[in-house]
């Protein structure tokens, strides 16, 4: 690595000893293990938290590096800032119309934001024009509704790399392997990009917020609807992710639907085993996992089997209350029978059946995929914004419904491996584009500061300002992930002790709290 230029060395000197500074944030990955477990002990010593009502987060990921580029749009050209200009330059064959060339009707729906703090920045403050993608009516007329807020480039980040020339000339540590699908899917559900992995984001606040909230738990504070994954990942001894299915709980294979094969009556296990081979296998089965083990990874085993069948069974209950408490969940997502519809119906169940779980707290997992496009960008990204949006629309509308009236309690977020290149793979109708890294993201909730947007929104100029080094449209981030973490996690009840914690990298950044100039008030 090239010698770091004299400001660029006073700056990460001034960091390291305010890093220094921090017990927290001047750990290793190791020690970072350590403080989570031994703030996690103090917090359930302590622990007094009675009221503060119910709160969830709901992480939503698009996997495979989302096209946030063609998400929110420039509309056009204001004074010398040629925003539109730029766009439709780059993007070619992939740009979006602002109009119909035939009706003359609009194609995005403008927004008309709160402020215009987003384009202090680049933008002299100037209010340059946005719309959302044309398949995105329910985002629109929920930003209109101040119920969602978006984030202007956002990514990972070790340290703020405040230039092109910081980036090519490796003055600043950055992010390894950027442009991986794999690493960058991690290091935004991990937030700590510059060590390897060992624990989640959401993880570690559920670690050190589930003594203090949820006294009275039933089920995991961590719940996903798309499998095992990084972000919920926990220290050893803390809250294990919980998976279910978008019918319910997952049970285990090999015994009938609900078990029918092998208990004598599955809605009361404790009537015992059918006579059978099935029967007498998941007895055996029960019977081994209750057994203690010298064997620590064993013992762990167990343990981890032995809770998800236990919450196999109140997650069932949970949802017989659920469809008992007088939502009609089929009509809402009527318009959103998709992969992330159900998944978001089922969490949706969930946060109606929350007393039965227990929790004052949740965290929840959901995905969408098929974003990797590197072909057919335009129909696979319009396909995937109609999902997103009818998704997010129908999950808002069962949430306010008045017998669940839930919104203002739950606050729902996308993250994404990447943007994608501004420029195009081609100039055919079937182009794609390629990884990139700064992307915008969407915050829904009736606590949100919605209708406006947040961070900063960057030129679009290929080549030169924040494109980080090629002319390809690969913008550098001006929002960490642990800054928009941070904000999302303090709105769950996190001290300021527990987020130096969680966020060990946050103080290299300006803080998402005092600095206003970092405009992160979307919470």
């Amino acid at each position: 690595m090239p010698p770091m230029k004299n400001h660029q060395k006073e700056e990460l000197r001034s960091r390291r000893d305010f890093l220094r500074q921090s017990a927290c944030a001047s750990l290793g990955v190791t020690g970072l293990v350590n403080v989570l477990a031994n703030l996690r002990l103090i917090t359930a010593a302590s622990a007094q938290v009675t009221g503060g009502g119910y709160k969830a987060l709901v992480c939503l990921f698009q996997s495979g590096g989302n096209d946030s580029s063609n998400f929110l749009v420039p509309l056009g050209d204001v004074g010398d800032f040629t925003l539109r200009s730029d766009y439709e330059a780059a993007r070619g064959v992939l740009s979006l119309p602002v109009t119909d060339p035939v009706t003359g009707d609009p194609v995005l729906h403008p927004l008309t934001p709160a402020s215009n703090a987003a384009f202090a920045r680049h933008f002299e403050g100037a209010a340059m024009p946005l719309g959302l993608h044309p398949s995105c009516t329910g985002i629109a007329e929920m930003f209109g509704a101040g119920e969602v807020a978006l984030l202007a480039n956002a990514g990972t980040l070790s340290y703020p790399v405040p230039t092109r020339e910081d980036y090519i000339n490796q003055t600043v540590p950055i992010p390894p392997q950027l442009f991986s699908h794999s690493d960058q899917q991690t290091q935004w559900q991990s937030s700590v990009s510059d060590k390897p992995f060992t624990t989640g984001w959401g993880g570690r606040a559920a670690d050190l917020l589930n003594a203090s909230y949820n006294a009275g738990s039933k089920a995991s504070m961590s719940i996903s609807l798309a499998g095992v994954n990084s972000f919920q990942v926990g220290t050893a001894g803390g809250v294990d992710q919980y998976t279910v299915g978008t019918n319910g709980a997952v049970s285990l294979s090999g015994y009938g639907s609900s078990y029918i094969s092998a208990y004598i009556d599955p809605e009361n296990p404790s009537a015992g085993y059918i006579n059978s081979d099935t029967g007498r296998r998941l007895e055996a089965f029960e019977k081994i996992m209750n057994l203690a083990h010298e064997n620590l990874l064993e013992d762990q085993y167990n343990r981890i089997i032995r809770g998800a069948r236990a919450t196999e069974g109140v997650i069932g209950a949970a949802l017989t209350a659920a469809a008992a408490g007088g939502v009609d969940f089929d009509t809402h997502f009527l318009g959103a029978q998709t992969k992330l519809g159900d998944q978001l119906k089922m969490i949706a169940k969930l946060i109606a059946a929350r007393n039965a779980l227990g929790n004052s707290r949740q965290i929840f997992f959901c995905q969408i995929g098929g974003h990797d496009t590197h072909a057919s960008m335009l129909t696979a990204h319009s396909n995937l914004m109609a999902e997103l949006s009818g998704a997010l629309l129908a999950f808002r509308n069962t949430l306010k419904d008045p017998a669940l009236d839930a919104f203002n309690d739950v606050t729902t977020f996308t993250m994404s491996d990447f943007n994608r290149t501004l420029q195009a793979n081609g100039d055919d109708s079937g182009a794609g584009s390629d990884h990139a890294w700064g992307g915008h993201h969407l915050v829904m909730g009736g606590s949100v500061n919605g209708g406006d947007i947040y961070g900063h929104f960057p030129p679009l100029k290929t080549g030169a300002g924040l494109d980080s080094h090629s002319s390809r449209g690969r913008f550098i981030p001006e929002t960490s992930v642990d800054q928009y973490a941070a904000v999302l996690t303090k709105w769950m009840g996190a001290g300021t002790n527990e987020i130096e914690a969680i966020f060990p990298n946050l103080p290299r950044f300006d803080d998402p709290f005092s600095v206003a100039s970092a405009n992160l008030g979307f919470l």
